[in-house]
């Protein structure tokens, strides 16, 4: 056993003594045939046969039995076995040698089925042999069975010696992940023989794929957790066996953590004063959720504080006492007094005592006359006087009123601009122009006229001027008058009309912060001059057929309640157009300016607007996505753009985010313009930086006979909760002194974060020690504490020095409320109309209105253009609305001419088109 066959028997001879064993002529027969396949050289094919003439090919031996490949495990032979039908001899051959016969043990039996002699034969093979050639090829071995017909050879079996060495390729290591993080445990078993197989252990227990969907292994062996979960925290163990040995690897620790989050903020706490500043808080929790296994704890505070300042109650005080009335026919006199110095607010109590004090004016020596039934016909006739002048007047107002039910434009007769107008009756043309229309007029209007080309003037420097070829080309030289209704001169009689609807009730009534018109397809523009306030409706925002009576108002801040919680605060001014529910098929832009200095880190700005019902509604958060296609807001550096297409009542308001947003504040230095007397006051106005709230102080500063004495300067104010300081210095002491005790004035912090103080202000009151003296010199410092200062140096002469009137706009160059039709548009009407053609729909190498917006800057709305139906429309509106009435249509006419450089077809105007 394990000797390797001797050479010297060969296996044609082997073959020949097996021909001859079998008797008679088959024998001798069988013996040739076998001799001859022999000398013609054995062939290595799976079946040799060279029967006998005569022979049958089923006696061809058959194995039932084919060796099989086997692994030497350590020093143990394995042994090999083959079994054939019919077979006279079988015999082993290893890596082409014969093994020797007596190393073959062999076995004969007959097939039950068949008959036939079966023949079973077995060889060992050990270490050693195999480890002989080990290196030059691998050890196998074959059958090859003789029968009277041929021979027949099994199948190759190899030998190898098994083995499975101790140390992994690769081993899983350690690892901290985030829950629900994906988790890849790489293994990569010992090199062995035959191949190891590779299973995962967790805490020493079998993991199985077929029972956890959330794990599986991959083909390279690593351990893969799709979601790492809590219960994922373990010892991970990678183990390789095979037929030789059982290898682990090192355990691998697998940590799954939980970052922490925060809870919502609980509510605000009362404020800790009842009277006068204070400071309320609110806290969140790290418990949503809460830190795991290492995860980290929450970012952040959690406790926020705010300022919070409660209304002192102020008991209400009796002013002076009236002088006594004269005398009365019943020998009485009175005085009267008011509970107003100062008035109850705030839960205060009313004044006690009387309001009205009657005494006995002839020490009770006055006599009554006895003519009582004359006074009493005198006061009778009297009274039917009056109620006959009542009913006189009532008649007369609705008489007026009937009057005024009727439309109130004249439209002449133009092919392009007359099918937005709808006449009530066509009078006769008048002499003069006959192809006149006229409409019957509102009785409560004026008119304006506006006569000009539809297509661009030829005249004045702030004509569209276009460049040749592909762009817009000259259009035609006609004329086209047109007669539109514009807004009234009795601004008194619109209110009325406006008062008498429950909503407008609170409009104030006046003209000085209002504008109002009559507009209908061809739009317009209402502003409130000197306040950067102006609403612009645009063409084709009012259906066709229908005619508006729209207004602009400017609220004083006293008149409406706008609610403000928290860090909230008010950055513009309240402005409302209306009326609120008409129809507009686009949107109208609402201007108004700002006093914040916007960054998307310190503000959360949002813009309000009131309901019917009188609440105040966040519409829009400027940032974010919006909610809804009615409202949009473009911020700029000091004014704001609304575009709305529903009218109401609208307030820009911020939240802080952070002790760095900051406000714009104007500071303005006010003082008389005459001074009679040798006290002389200066007063310092802090106001929210826009037009309209400057514009309310100098007026009120001309009714008080104030004069600017200085450069107003910008104020920026943190959400510091530090208050605002005022102090005057460096007076030449020989000449004036303060009244001021103190070395410095304070305005509390919320009084001007809230913005809902418009007018507040310190006055510092100086003395003259001489009357001759007229120079004043000093210095003001203004500053919040730990934040910006600004300082005034004054130097001017009290009696004749106007230096600084420039800066006050008179009355005289307000410019007109209300421009109707074309005359409220800087581009020409109809280039307007081919501009829109041409680029709203997607152009050739782009262009379209996307470049457009890219080149006018406005690339960053391009998601709000794209929702309405003329993208383009929308971005004319908008240059429209800032750049009125300044605006340089020759830089509109560049960006136009670059979009059309890109397609030299997109632009083609014909004078049958204009």
């Amino acid at each position: 056993m394990g000797a390797r066959p001797r050479r010297r028997r060969a296996p044609a001879a082997a073959a020949t003594a097996a021909a001859a064993a079998a008797p008679g002529p088959l024998g001798a027969l069988l013996a040739a045939a076998l001799l001859a396949a022999a000398a013609a050289g054995a062939q290595q094919s799976a079946t040799v046969a060279n029967p006998v003439s005569g022979a049958s090919p089923d006696l061809l031996p058959h194995f039932q039995l084919e060796p099989e490949d086997v692994y030497i495990v350590k020093n143990k032979a394995v042994s090999l076995a083959c079994r054939a039908t019919p077979a006279t001899q079988i015999y082993f051959k290893c890596n082409g040698e014969w093994v020797h016969q007596g190393d073959h043990v062999t076995q004969h039996g007959t097939d039950r089925g068949t008959g036939l002699p079966v023949m079973e034969v077995r060889i060992e093979v050990t270490r050693q042999q195999v480890e002989k050639i080990f290196g030059l090829e691998e050890y196998w071995c074959q059958c090859v069975a003789w029968s009277s017909s041929g021979t027949t050879k099994s199948q190759k079996a190899f030998v190898r010696i098994a083995y499975l060495r101790k140390n992994f390729e690769q081993e899983p290591t350690a690892r901290e992940v985030s829950i629900e993080q994906g988790i890849v445990l790489p293994c990569r078993p010992p090199e062995g023989i035959p191949p190891a197989e590779v299973e995962w252990l967790r805490n020493e227990e079998l993991v199985d794929p077929a029972l956890d969907a959330n794990v599986y292994v991959t083909p390279e062996h690593s351990l893969v957790l799709r979601q790492a979960r809590l219960a994922d925290t373990a010892n991970y163990t990678c183990v390789a066996k095979n037929i030789v040995a059982r290898r682990r690897s090192a355990s691998a620790a697998i940590t799954v953590y939980v970052n922490g989050g925060w809870s919502t903020w609980t509510q605000w706490s009362g404020c800790s004063t009842s009277c006068g500043r204070g400071w309320q808080k609110r806290s969140r929790t790290c418990t949503n959720p809460t830190p795991l296994n290492g995860g980290a704890f929450c970012e952040g505070q959690n406790v926020q504080k705010t300022a919070c300042t409660t209304l002192c109650p102020v008991d209400g005080a009796w002013s002076e006492w009236s002088k006594w009335s004269v005398c009365g026919a019943e020998c009485t006199h009175w005085r009267s007094r008011e509970c107003s110095e100062p008035a109850p607010r705030n839960g205060g109590q009313e004044c006690r005592g009387p309001e009205l004090d009657t005494r006995n004016c002839t020490s009770e020596l006055c006599s009554h006359a006895a003519g009582g039934a004359e006074d009493v016909a005198l006061y009778v006739g009297l009274v039917a006087v009056a109620v006959c002048l009542v009913l006189l007047l009532l008649v007369g107002v609705l008489v007026y009123c009937r009057k005024k039910g009727g439309l109130d434009a004249d439209v002449a007769d133009s092919s392009i601009l007359t099918a937005g107008f709808q006449p009530v009756s066509i009078k006769p043309s008048k002499a003069d122009n006959p192809g006149l229309l006229t409409i019957q007029p509102d009785l409560s209007t004026a008119t304006m006229t506006y006569q000009g080309s539809l297509c661009p003037r030829q005249d004045g420097p702030a004509k569209l001027q276009l460049p040749n070829g592909h762009l817009l080309s000259p259009l035609g030289a006609g004329r086209h008058t047109l007669h539109h209704s514009s807004p009234a001169a009795e601004g008194a009689d619109f209110v009325a009309r406006l008062s008498t609807q429950s909503y407008f009730r609170s409009l104030p009534r006046g003209t000085t912060n209002m504008a109002y018109g009559t507009f209908n397809f061809l739009g317009g523009r209402l502003m409130i001059p000197n306040t950067g306030i102006s609403l612009l409706i645009p063409p084709d925002a009012i259906p066709r057929g229908k005619i508006y009576e729209v207004y602009l108002t400017l609220h004083k801040q006293e008149e409406v309640r706008l609610p403000l919680a928290g860090c909230q605060t008010l950055l513009s001014p309240i402005v409302s157009c209306g009326p609120p529910g008409v129809l507009l098929t686009r949107p109208a832009i609402l201007a108004m300016g700002h006093c914040v200095e916007a960054s998307a880190e310190n503000w959360s700005i949002r813009l309000k607007k009131q309901s019917c019902e009188g609440t105040w509604e966040d519409v829009l958060q400027l940032g974010a996505e919006p909610c809804t296609e009615l409202y949009y807001c473009q911020l700029e550096a000091q004014a704001c753009y609304v575009f709305t297409e529903q009218l109401g009542r609208f307030a820009l308001v911020g939240e802080s985010l952070s002790m760095a947003a900051s406000k714009r504040l104007k500071l303005v230095l006010f003082a008389p313009a005459a001074c009679p007397s040798l006290e002389y006051n200066i007063r310092v106005y802090c106001l929210s930086d826009t037009q309209d709230v400057l514009k309310e102080v100098i007026q009120l500063e001309k009714q008080l006979g104030g004069q600017l004495i200085g450069a107003p300067r910008v104020l920026h104010f943190k959400d510091s909760y530090h208050n605002l300081r005022l102090s005057i210095h460096d007076m030449p002491s020989s000449l004036w002194k303060s009244k001021l005790l103190a070395s410095y004035q304070e305005i509390p912090f919320y009084h001007i974060w809230s913005g809902l103080q418009p007018f507040l202000h310190c006055t510092f009151t100086l003395e003259r020690l001489s009357p001759s003296t007229c120079e004043l010199a000093c210095k003001i410092w203004v500053w919040q504490v730990e934040g910006d200062g600004q300082s005034f140096t004054v130097n001017f002469n009290i009696a004749k020095d106007t230096r600084f009137s420039d800066w006050l706009v008179p009355d005289s160059e307000v410019g007109a409320p209300a421009l109707v039709g074309p005359s409220a548009f800087k581009i020409p009407f109809l280039i307007r109309q081919k501009i829109i053609s041409s680029l709203d729909p997607p152009g050739t190498r782009g262009a379209d209105w996307r470049t457009l917006a890219q080149k006018l800057n406005l690339d960053s709305h391009l998601s709000f253009f794209a929702s309405k139906p003329s993208p383009t429309a929308m971005i004319l509106n908008l240059w429209e609305a800032r750049h009125f009435p300044n605006g340089n249509l020759s830089q509109l006419a560049a960006a136009v001419a670059e979009v059309g450089k890109q397609d030299g077809a997109l632009f083609a105007v014909s004078e049958a088109e204009c």
